[in-house]
């Protein structure tokens, strides 16, 4: 009999797989988990997921509220106990190199036939169709970062690209994951029809590149790195006060770059800085004004005395803060960010509470990350299969 989950959340009776490895499709299945679906993950038999190296704590962060049933997809044995959990799930979310499913023997209209209301979500660097030398390409976070374009724009403009950390890609994309998926299952409960969702990490990235790709294709525009400020407006950006702490400080829009340019002693609505501009540019002689002035008052301030003075004119600054401030932080503390939990070996779990916060319908934890085949007996067992069976498939490793 199945370890019985409380029901919570939003997605409360949604049956998720979660075949995929390391964070991008898991991090789409954790959110559905944390929300109240039921989720399986699918581990691989062979090998270990990344996320259970090192500390192990970024599988406690990641995998809680999951079962865990290692499965030799590709083999007979494998596909047959597919294909029996594939009748009771609402959607399934795998990770690989364009077509593999395809190779496996296990296309969309495959899988369909054990479930025609199943969502399928394809995540890929690049894709399921295009050409081949792409398709078949391996992607990580930084590499779906370079091919889109993202890494090109982070960085100072006269340093080399460098990646953005930690994993922006894996989890925009786990968010996107996510987001298609719920809207996929919506339309296949009205219609009866499922959905295959193919989404290639590059594609993410460029998708959120801001305003860069459409003024590019439409203006030419080609912004350059702009390191720690903005390369559209001035005072949008991190500064280094007198203590050689940081603060960011977002002086942008009408209202806040009026308040800023009067606090800073500045003729708001003077030629150099006209009235109703969202934002000046750093190319503008009264883009320059405001930058100089702003950077000649923090010289001569603390990160928390710039901090304190600037909220006080309603302009938005905030100290950059570690882990370590955050803990304490009474604002995070009022809000709950962080809770713990149990660890299934009975170890207490600390880590950042559920996101986001359901008013009618909470998520909860209400199990840390199993171990590996934590649930392979008890799952194989709801399918149907007897001892001897399960025996048989433990010894000839197709599941573990």
């Amino acid at each position: 009999m199945l370890t019985q989950q409380p029901k919570f959340g939003p997605l409360s009776g949604v049956k998720v797989i979660n075949a995929a490895l390391s964070v991008a499709g898991p991090f789409a299945a954790q959110l559905m988990a944390e929300w109240g679906a039921d989720v399986l993950w699918l581990e691989n038999v062979k090998t270990r997921d990344i996320v259970r190296n090192g500390t192990g704590y970024f599988a406690e962060a990641e995998r809680k509220n999951e079962r865990s049933m290692p499965l030799n997809i590709p083999t007979p044995e494998g596909k047959e106990i597919l294909f029996k959990l594939l009748k009771e799930t609402d959607i399934y979310i795998e990770a690989s190199k364009g077509g593999q499913y395809d190779r496996w023997g296990l296309a969309d209209e495959v899988m369909w036939e054990a479930n025609p209301k199943l969502v399928i979500v394809h995540i890929s660097g690049f894709g399921q169709t295009g050409l081949p030398e792409y398709v078949k390409r391996g992607s990580y976070d930084p590499i779906a970062q370079a091919f889109g374009c993202y890494m090109q724009y982070n960085g100072f403009p006269d340093r080399d690209p460098i990646p953005a950390n930690p994993q922006p890609c894996d989890f925009a994309t786990g968010l996107m994951a996510g987001f298609a998926a719920l809207a996929a299952l919506n339309r296949a409960k009205e219609t009866g029809k499922g959905e295959s969702i193919d989404l290639a990490q590059y594609e993410v990235m460029i998708r959120i590149l801001n305003s860069y790709p459409v003024e590019y294709l439409n203006l030419g525009i080609k912004y350059e790195r702009a390191g720690n400020r903005n390369a559209k407006c001035v005072c949008f950006g991190l500064y280094k006060c007198k203590d050689s702490k940081c603060v960011y400080i977002a002086g942008i829009g009408a209202g806040i770059s009026k308040k800023l340019a009067e606090f800073l002693g500045l003729e708001y609505g003077s030629e150099l800085l006209p009235a109703g501009l969202p934002y000046y540019s750093p190319k503008s002689e009264g883009g320059q004004l405001l930058e100089g002035s702003l950077l000649k008052y923090l010289a001569g301030k603390t990160a928390a005395e710039a901090e304190t003075e600037l909220l006080a004119q309603g302009i938005p600054t905030q100290r950059v803060m570690d882990l370590e401030d955050a803990v304490v932080n009474p604002q995070y503390i009022a809000r709950e960010t962080f809770t713990e939990w149990e660890a299934v070996d009975g170890r207490t779990i600390k880590g950042v509470n559920i996101i986001p916060k359901f008013k009618q319908a909470p998520g909860m934890v209400w199990r840390g990350c199993p171990t590996k085949g934590m649930d392979t007996r008890e799952t194989l067992e709801h399918l149907g299969y007897g001892e001897e069976e399960i025996s048989r498939l433990y010894e000839d490793g197709i599941v573990c």
